[in-house]
């Protein structure tokens, strides 16, 4: 009996108090795998391609961020090692990769040298090395203002506090920050006499039906997971790699007019809370870091705005437009271009950090698109030279013109993360991103391709140059957000992140976000608070369509391989320009010919959603608990064996 019974306790004691000593240890481990594989980007430099080269290269760029996020891949393995001997890394991450780009080198100036003129110089950019992510520094905005990338893959290990995330490559305690203790902004350019000033809106949902890939059609079309990570669709519905342009123009889509069948996407915010998506084990996905719940946006507005100086003039039907950089973490921060705040505190924007805001303050992500057109392509090789921002003054560079101004404003119903317990108690939330890119917030990026039908956006530049406000989500713009809230309605958010443990805030009463698409939810590692309300139903059914790669527009996630379709872009490759925001491209790709990230989900099949491996969770307890099982049945038999014995002895 009293084996038994101390066996019991102590297995229990046991299972239940495992997973916080063997989390921090993860988190440990987490830490230690803090640097990441620095290459200089390849696309950037490649400002001019002929066409007859074009699906040549974007097959070759996409075979270098493969071999990039392999690298990384053994880096993580090896980190222990790395730590123990930094120059191990050299011999058996750098060299190879440095052989393995340099051939991808060779095909890209043989492919360019067959059409035109061969570029020089491109061998220069085959060697890698390893920079610090400085996690506890503060510095996750700008990597190279420290000078050259260090070599050192120990630079940082085991620097400042935080966790690796539930991927185990980020985010970290510092990539967070209070927004009550942001200043607010500078004004925006006064609007002159000329100038236009109205708005034309597009209602186009928030991705109810959870379309989802990891392709990028703009970037590497024709390419299975040419992201590496995960976006969210609106608007056009007929979104993969392999969509051509006149697929886009039959496609259906999710705007309220019908005349507006353009792509908008960018990649899935996330919560680290152990929830297992479609994607957990799958290209894009888990495998490449991005793990957790994707969380549907509570609203998205998309607002076409004028000029200061100028009149606007029509977008060129099927204009591609990237704004941002997927790469800034290692590129730098000259083309991010993303910004975060929350509802209540939108005078004061981050850029290189996930906002922290008080109970009742929702999170809120904005891109605001270049603006200028070059007046004769609708893409260019780097995907940025055909169009640029304003000057500071609202005026176009020489030879731009003003076209509308795209602006994307996403906002979530997400709590203030528990910085103190890696997210354990509120779970953190960060954007997908590329896996060496560290899921840093500088790292957000979003995509356009105007499909809007030629009388609309006739009606749309007509409205804005009269000063007008039309279009059908005209209603859903949000009110002027300078104000903050009523401070006795509001909590005080987290501290900011610091070397010492935060504050741990509670969840707000808005309770969790909706869930996407037709997943059912799962429960998390650790039980949240009960949502105040249940997540609604969508608003309508996904409409059948079909799509680039021959199967339907219901909700899927993963695309079939089909043969390269025609990009459909053509024209003449414009002139880099000394612009800055123009010099790096946004997003990237992976090999040609790649095998697709997974099957597509059949319509109607609900996704996985069991809970991803944590230590000390409920089921995980529970498959621990034989000896506690053995423990019992001694107990029990000791109790028989001494009933017989009293009754003998009686």
């Amino acid at each position: 009996m009293l084996g038994g019974g101390t066996l019991v306790a102590v297995n229990v004691y046991a299972s239940a108090t495992e997973g916080s000593s063997d989390q921090q240890t993860g988190q440990t481990a987490q830490v230690l795998s803090a640097p990441t594989v620095y290459c200089p980007d390849v696309g950037s430099r490649l400002t001019t391609v002929p066409d007859a080269a074009r699906a040549d290269v974007d097959d070759e760029l996409a075979r270098l961020d493969q071999q990039i996020a392999a690298a990384y891949q053994q880096l993580k393995e090896q980190a222990a090692a790395i730590q123990q001997d930094p120059g191990a890394a050299d011999g058996t991450i750098l060299a190879p990769l440095k052989e393995k780009r340099s051939e991808s080198l060779q095909r890209i100036a043989d492919a360019i040298g067959r059409a035109g003129d061969r570029p020089q110089g491109l061998d220069d950019l085959a060697a890698c090395t390893l920079r610090s992510s400085d996690q506890g520094g503060g510095q996750s905005a700008s990597p190279q203002d420290s000078g050259a990338p260090s070599q050192s893959a120990s630079a940082s290990a085991g620097a400042g506090t935080g966790t690796g995330g539930q991927g185990g490559n980020g985010p970290v305690a510092a990539d967070y920050a209070d927004i009550t203790g942001v200043q607010p902004d500078a004004a925006t350019p006064a609007e002159r006499s000329g100038g236009s000033t109205g708005t034309f809106s597009s209602s186009c949902g928030v991705n109810e039906n959870g379309l989802f890939n990891s392709d990028n059609v703009i970037v590497a079309p024709g390419v299975s997971n040419g992201a590496h990570h995960f976006h969210d669709y609106i608007g056009n519905q007929s979104n993969n790699a392999f969509a051509s342009d006149d697929d886009l123009a039959k496609a259906d889509t999710s705007c309220a007019d019908r005349g507006d069948k353009s792509t908008y996407y960018w990649p899935v915010l996330r919560l680290q809370n152990g929830k297992q998506e479609r994607d957990a084990d799958k290209p894009g996905g888990g495998t490449e870091g991005n793990a957790g719940q994707i969380v549907t946006a509570k609203q998205v507005t998309l607002t076409f705005e004028g000029n200061p100086t100028s009149k606007v003039t029509e977008m060129p039907r099927l204009l591609r437009i990237i704004t941002g950089d997927a790469k800034s973490f290692v590129n730098g921060p000259a083309n991010a271009n993303a910004s975060w705040s929350c509802t209540g505190f939108e005078d004061r924007q981050l850029k290189d950090k996930y906002p922290l805001c008080p109970k009742g303050s929702d999170v809120v992500r904005t891109f605001r698109f270049q603006s200028c057109w070059d007046g004769r392509n609708i893409d260019s090789a780097n995907h940025r030279t055909h169009v640029a921002f304003e000057a500071a003054d609202g005026s176009c560079p020489a030879g731009f013109e003003a076209i509308p101004q795209l602006v994307q404003r996403i906002v979530y119903a997400v709590d203030a993360p528990s910085l103190a317990d890696g997210g354990r108690t509120v779970p953190l939330f960060a954007v997908d991103s590329f896996p060496e890119q560290l899921h840093k917030p500088v790292t957000d990026h979003g995509d356009f391709i105007n499909v809007f039908d030629e009388d609309l956006m006739r009606k749309m530049v007509d409205c804005i140059n009269s000063g007008r406000t039309c279009g059908a989500g005209a209603g859903e713009q949000p009110p002027s957000q300078s104000a903050e809230p009523d401070p006795s309605e509001s909590a005080t958010p987290q501290d900011p992140p610091s070397d010492t443990a935060s504050p741990v805030t509670e969840p707000s009463d808005t309770g969790a976000p909706a869930e996407t698409g037709n997943a059912e939810p799962s429960e998390p590692a650790t039980e949240p608070s009960e949502p105040a309300t249940e997540p609604s139903e969508p608003a309508t059914e996904p409409t059948a369509t079909k799509n680039g790669s021959g199967s339907t527009g219901l909700p899927h996630v993963y695309t079939s391989a089909s043969p390269k379709k025609s990009s459909g872009t053509g024209g003449v490759i414009s002139k880099p320009t000394d612009r800055p925001e123009t010099q790096a491209p946004a997003d990237a790709q992976s090999p040609a010919g790649a095998a697709p990230a997974g099957q597509e989900t059949p319509p109607g099949t609900a996704p996985q959603t069991e809970p991803q491996a944590v230590q000390g969770d409920l089921a995980e307890t529970g498959a621990h608990l034989w000896p506690a099982v053995f423990g019992g049945l001694l107990l029990a038999a000791g109790f028989v064996l001494l009933w017989r014995t009293r009754w003998r002895s009686s």
